[in-house]
């Protein structure tokens, strides 16, 4: 009689344990073997990303390297080959990843000051997007924030902002986003707008939405317009509307364990790096943005919409009431405004 080929559940999560162990063990391995008498390797992780990010990280590493005269070299593991945003953060904290980028709103779950970025509405424009991440008084205390969590954050990356996109009747008001199943991050401010605005909110990892859309799961999702392109959203859903309604960051993270490993000349050379980065990704961002718009119109036929973003402003006016009790978080908020026109 032939085995039965299907594993029991209990084997299959054994399996999945025993992968992460595997993966986990030869990345300390490598990390011991490249830190050894040939100088310092540190290992940069990420997910699926866009062109500017994935360029701003390989500029990183370039700097990294020279301004340590090679001491430090640099060595990528890109398009999630070690997991998602939520594995490469697990992975940061025990070491054996040293670096890697993460959308503010899973940040989150780790330190809930994050959250402030996922509210709607936050940012007036660019401008003033980039006078509050590039002000030390309000990121500093952020960026700290997490170092009882094993990371702290060196930096950001500019995400665009965050609008919505579906699949059939386009969404042209704030009804018509009424009952629409729509992925958002893993974030409880994402998951109140969208309950506020209507729509029935749908937290996933990014890796899920295109077969979730497929399947009928989603109606839709929210995203800036790399999604369309990057992850073929567009092959699915055609209509995108430009609400805005979020812009939230992205952060770079650095292993506790890494600064401790580094000399204070390294970290330093590894910080004037991401700074020299932050600039670079900020131009190329603005660069490729309308052209992934473009290809979204003449490869995918995806339809842009405009619409009056002052009933979706009055929709989630309450999300920023329910800030009022947590005294950090409210103060955070106050002062982005404060930074607005």
């Amino acid at each position: 009689m032939r085995a039965n080929p299907k594993r029991p559940p209990a084997l299959k999560v054994l399996c999945a344990f025993a992968a992460i162990a595997a993966t986990v063990a030869f990345i300390v391995y490598s990390a011991v073997e490249s830190n050894s008498s040939r100088g310092t390797t540190l290992f940069v992780a990420y997910a699926q990303n866009s062109q500017p990010v994935i360029d701003a990280l390989q500029l990183l590493g370039e700097r990294v390297e020279q301004k340590t005269d090679g001491a430090v070299k640099v060595k990528f593991f890109p398009d999630s080959q070690l997991g998602g945003e939520r594995e490469l953060v697990e992975l940061l904290q025990v070491g054996a990843v040293d670096i890697t980028k993460v959308s503010a709103g899973l940040m989150e779950s780790f330190s809930p000051i994050y959250g402030v970025f996922s509210m709607p509405f936050l940012f007036d424009d660019t401008e003033h997007f980039y006078r509050v991440m590039d002000s030390p008084e309000i990121m500093a205390p952020i960026y700290e924030s997490t170092q009882h969590n094993g990371f702290v954050g060196m930096g950001y990356y500019d995400s665009g902002s965050r609008s919505v996109y579906v699949k059939d009747k386009p969404v042209r008001s704030v009804e018509d986003l009424a009952g629409r199943k729509l992925r958002v991050m893993q974030s409880e401010a994402a998951i109140e707008m969208m309950r506020l605005l209507g729509a029935t909110p749908v937290a996933m990892g990014q890796a899920e939405v295109y077969t979730a859309m497929q399947q009928g799961i989603l109606d839709g999702a929210e995203n800036n317009e790399f999604a369309l392109t990057i992850a073929r959203h567009a092959e699915i859903a055609k209509h995108y509307t430009y609400t805005m309604h979020t812009r939230i960051p992205d952060v770079v993270l650095i292993s506790n364990k890494t600064l401790d490993k580094l000399t204070d000349d390294q970290v330093a050379a590894v910080y004037e790096a991401m700074e020299e980065s932050i600039e670079f990704q900020k131009q190329a961002w603005s660069e490729s943005i309308e052209a992934t718009r473009q290809l979204a119109v003449d490869e995918f036929g995806v339809t842009f919409y405009e619409v009056d973003l002052k009933p979706f402003v009055e929709a989630v006016q309450p999300i920023y009431e329910g800030l009022k009790p947590y005294p950090e978080q409210y103060k955070l908020y106050r002062d982005v405004r404060a930074l607005g026109d």
